[in-house]
């Protein structure tokens, strides 16, 4: 595998870069800063990232089939017009928590948003342990809750057969499958296919490739790796030169890029100058593998 080339493309630092998503209608890449509290869209042919600001942390960003973009904001579901620069909440989760916000979010096959929640952070990946949930806003705009008792609930994704949902809860360091119901978008029969070794450090965002494999970002483990869900082996290992990769992506033309989000936060100056790309956006070219389009959120 000696062709795989990492650039970063998209320098500004974010605090914690998160949820990149193609847009393969605008020929850009979207993502989120979380603590920074934008939505980002990085343009290949201008090579410049726009920003919309926002007033919570906003942790997952998703395409809307009737246009613009859904995300997810503090605790709540929101609708963004990129070009107003318009946010409007849609539902609110957790209000029985006042200490939780959401984390990582993805839609589903159907058009449904799947997104979880977590404790806020003392300091990266401390926190109050079992405050999450994990949540399905549904094209009507109604909400279900599947479970609660999450630690940082993290990377999510579907079987290209739909019959099977893939979950991080990150502090587990375990990538979990679970039965899936596409008609009703039930989840059931919980099992680990792969516990993380210590060097991989901490399982953050994740995607699907066209043969099955999935790709999961290791938060602290500086890498993203190959991941066999059949047999539970891992198959590959990139490294990044940066120690806090946090998610990643496919796209570009034929969704042969990928794109990799990492973070800055709780990084002292000496870190940061030993790694001055971390917060940046990471593009790998050379893996031979291609991904999925993302589904548009069908509300």
């Amino acid at each position: 595998m000696s062709s795989v080339r990492i650039e970063c493309v998209a320098q500004g630092r974010c605090g914690i870069g998160e949820s990149p998503v193609w847009d393969e209608k605008e020929g850009a890449l979207l993502y989120v800063d979380i603590t920074g509290r934008k939505v980002c869209r990085w343009s290949p042919v201008t090579r410049q990232t726009q920003a919309v600001p926002v007033d919570a942390p906003v942790s997952s960003v998703a395409l809307r089939k009737s246009g613009d973009y859904v995300i997810t904001l503090g605790t709540r579901f929101a609708a963004l017009k990129w070009k107003e620069e318009l946010v409007t909440t849609i539902t609110q989760v957790d209000k029985d928590k006042a200490n939780t916000r959401f984390n990582d979010g993805k839609v589903d096959p159907a058009g449904r948003y799947f997104a979880g929640t977590m404790a806020e952070e003392i300091r990266p990946a401390v926190l109050e342990r079992h405050q999450g949930s994990l949540y399905t806003l549904f094209p009507d705009l109604s909400v279900v809750k599947h479970f609660d008792q999450v630690d940082i609930s993290n990377g999510l994704d579907w079987s290209l057969d739909h019959r099977t949902f893939f979950y991080i809860d990150s502090l587990s360091y375990s990538v979990d499958a679970f039965d899936y119901d596409l008609q009703t978008g039930k989840i059931g029969n919980r099992r680990s296919i792969y516990k993380l070794e210590k060097e991989e450090s901490i399982p953050d965002g994740m995607c699907i490739d066209t043969e099955g494999k999935l790709w999961v970002a290791c938060y602290d483990g500086g890498r993203v790796i190959r991941l066999d869900p059949e047999t539970g082996k891992r198959l590959q290992t990139v490294k990044l030169p940066v120690d806090k990769t946090t998610s990643c992506c496919f796209g570009g033309k034929d969704y042969s890029e990928m794109y990799v989000t990492s973070a800055s936060d709780g990084m002292d100056k000496e870190w940061l100058s030993r790694q001055p790309q971390a917060g940046g956006v990471f593009k790998i070219t050379g893996l031979g593998a291609k991904g999925v389009p993302p589904y548009p959120f069908a509300g």
